[in-house]
């Protein structure tokens, strides 16, 4: 699977830079999209993506520049011919904000809204499901508005089948590995009992994606995602502005690398760039602070339209 940024910018748009959107692209084409800001409709298309296969969209928070191009992404998605349903989840004040959009222009949707508003304080329950066999679970962390991450979590896939193990066992009728690829064990020509774990390699670890929400502190879902292979955070102000940061709900780029640190991710990518840091070598600091206190972890910087693939190592469970 590979995320792709849309937006990356905090508050408002710059030069090079829209505010936030996220599209989480899984491997059987369909993808999700986490935030939109104003305008995550055009970075859609520039991004190559299509509005028809968008699976499922999950908000964070709604401030503006995480919400005010729902309006446009779903007339998009409309325009493209969706029919079936679209799930949408978020905090309390989904419904009234499409509902003034929406309401005195007198628009309708030509597809059913499965729209799912979050309880004050979620802790991970589980969306239900949609066509794409992820999970997608909200945790609350603290912003000055209600505001959630959302846990993104690959089912388990069974290991790869191994035929020339089943063969060499002395199992002559192939049709049987279908079995063992279920789980179910066969009886061989010669009476032994032959199981699924001779003939494939052990399941490999499920892939992990944690996005959050703006938020100064998200300590509470550590125990709920450590290990992760990718944690996406905010990292609006250099390190010299914590209280500022903390005033206005927020993290600085050392905020975000100590939580990485805390979670043992594999990878941490920085977003949200306060307009100060947003060009010329700001990107490149905030990068070197967030990584100074997170040895081991791979951090890097977001840009728009940028991508960073998350692939299945074929560890074990």
């Amino acid at each position: 699977m590979q995320l792709t940024f849309l937006g990356t910018s905090a508050g408002q748009p710059t030069r090079d830079r829209n505010v936030t959107a996220q599209a989480l692209r899984f491997d059987d084409g369909s993808w999700w999209l986490v935030d939109c800001g104003e305008a995550t409709q055009h970075r859609v298309r520039d991004a190559g993506l299509r509005a028809i296969t968008c699976d499922r969209i999950l908000i964070t928070h709604l401030h503006g520049d995480h919400c005010w191009g729902l309006p446009g992404m779903l007339m998009a998605i409309a325009i493209a011919g969706r029919t079936e349903p679209l799930q949408l989840a978020g905090p309390r004040g989904l419904a009234r904000l499409l509902d003034g959009a929406y309401g005195p222009t007198a628009t309708e949707l030509p597809f059913p809204l499965d729209l799912i508003e979050l309880p004050d304080e979620p802790r991970g329950e589980p969306l239900a499901g949609t066509a794409t066999a992820w999970r997608a679970r909200p945790f609350a962390i603290h912003h000055r508005v209600p505001c959630v991450a959302w846990l993104c979590e690959e089912p388990q896939r069974p290991g790869r089948m191994r035929p020339e193990r089943a063969r060499a066992a002395g199992l002559t009728d192939l049709r049987m590995l279908g079995r063992l690829q279920r789980g179910e064990s066969v009886l061989l020509a010669n009476g032994r009992s032959l199981t699924p774990a001779e003939v494939m390699d052990p399941p490999p670890r499920p892939r992990r994606v944690l996005v959050c929400g703006d938020t100064d502190d998200a300590d509470a879902l550590i125990p709920h995602a450590r290990g992760v292979d990718l944690v996406v955070r905010e990292a609006t102000y250099a390190g010299e502005h914590e209280e500022k940061a903390r005033q206005w709900g927020h993290s600085t780029a050392l905020m975000t690398g100590r939580f990485a640190a805390a979670l043992a991710a594999r990878r941490l990518v920085v977003t949200h760039l306060g307009g100060r840091h947003s060009d010329g070598t700001g990107p490149e600091q905030l990068r070197a602070e967030a990584a100074s206190v997170c040895p081991g972890v791979d951090v890097l910087v977001a840009d728009d339209l940028w991508s960073i693939d998350v692939p299945a190592d074929g560890g074990t469970a």
